[in-house]
């Protein structure tokens, strides 16, 4: 049996939160199917299950982990994918999502009110909102997601805020901001920090989509981990930002990597993405006020912190 549960667990941000827990002396269990997950990043501390959250047999898991706890993680996690193919981002993120919430209904529903029961759901700030007019955007701005991937992060929203409304099921939902640190996949499409230093130590110049001028709100994978870990704690169910609230243009993101990677190169510009937004940045105040947290890591420390990783990981 394990306290805690995480889906994505081998992933960017699921592996580093599983070392926390475990560093902290707790049980953890992980699900992860390693499409895009690394086995070397699993704790070998942590019960390990090579399994699909769409699976039907995940049950299994769950009758012998009987988690408390469950932070859900596993995604598919490419705003462009999920434009290519809608579909498949609905099965993965909604369905997906779903066969968590149903099986972490059953076993823990007697359980509901038991202060260490909690359903931590990570969602998407950036691509929740769409084309809004305050920056930084507080939860109270209403959200209209201008790509598949942000629709299905606020379906799930929505399921569990109708799972606590009819059955008191307590749950936490974390709007991340650009989640950028060690770890992070450098071939995918997600993770302008991860590409921009996995091609600049590799010798090739990265690619800026469109003008370059599109701001994002980066934030540091260990501070998303400790809100995480905050909001298990809390009695609060409901949603919050997770950001710095500092707008960084992709053009500033590029300079910072060059410096760090003491690489000349040219900026290169290529056509935005369709349902690509061209400001983003979070008001984190409704999780200060609520869970405690605040962010403590800087751009220039995190991005100093990625490319130590980056470049020993890159020998």
């Amino acid at each position: 049996m394990s306290k805690y549960l995480i889906t994505g667990g081998a992933g960017f941000i699921g592996s580093h939160l599983v070392d926390r827990l475990i560093s902290s002396g707790e049980s953890v269990a992980v699900i992860d199917n390693l499409s895009t997950g690394q086995e070397r990043n699993i704790n070998p501390k942590a019960a390990f299950y090579n399994a699909d959250i769409c699976d039907s047999q995940i049950g299994k898991i769950f009758e012998k982990e009987k988690p408390r706890i469950i932070f859900h993680l596993a995604a598919q996690i490419s705003v462009n994918e999920s434009m290519i193919d809608p579909a498949r981002d609905a099965q993965v993120n909604i369905l997906g999502s779903l066969n968590m919430i149903k099986n972490f209904f059953s076993i823990n529903y007697k359980r509901f009110g038991d202060p260490d029961v909690k359903f931590v759901f990570s969602s998407t700030g950036g691509a929740i909102y769409g084309d809004v007019q305050i920056f930084p955007t507080p939860e109270e701005c209403p959200p209209f997601p201008l790509s598949p991937y942000g629709v299905a992060k606020l379906a799930v929203e929505k399921y569990l805020h109708c799972y606590h409304k009819n059955f008191k099921m307590p749950y936490m939902t974390l709007r991340y901001s650009n989640v950028y640190g060690p770890r992070q996949n450098s071939k995918g499409e997600a993770g302008v920090v991860a590409i921009f230093y996995g091609n600049m130590i590799s010798g090739v110049a990265p690619e800026i989509t469109g003008d370059g001028k599109q701001t994002r709100d980066f934030i540091f994978v260990g501070d998303v981990v400790e809100a995480n870990v905050m909001a298990s704690k809390s009695q609060i169910s409901g949603f919050w930002n997770i950001g710095t609230g500092v707008e960084t243009n992709i053009n500033k993101i590029f300079e910072t990597t060059a410096k760090n990677t003491d690489k000349n190169f040219e900026k290169k510009y290529i056509p935005a993405r369709a349902g690509e937004l061209q400001r983003s940045c979070l008001d984190f105040s409704a999780a200060r006020r609520n869970l405690g947290w605040i962010p403590k890591i800087s751009l220039d420390a995190g991005m100093k912190k990625t490319f130590e990783w980056f470049l020993n990981s890159s020998r």
